[in-house]
């Protein structure tokens, strides 16, 4: 599975991070986005499908 934020869509809220911080990174404008190369391991595929259920504006998209 892999993590994509929409940079257009993502509006700051950081409802991501606080549910997954492992999975996200934060810009210092306070955006977020994939963390490394966004491939998430089997382990966190519940946190990531959280952060997406969780994010206001819908910037997260899990592929796979």
């Amino acid at each position: 599975m892999k993590i994509t934020v929409d940079p257009q869509l993502c509006a700051g809220h950081n409802r991501c991070v606080s549910v997954a911080p492992h999975l996200f990174d934060i810009d210092d404008e306070g955006f977020a986005s994939a963390a490394g190369d966004g491939v998430v391991d089997d382990a966190d595929r519940e946190d990531a499908a959280l952060a997406r259920d969780n994010c206001p504006e819908q910037a997260i998209t899990l592929d796979g």
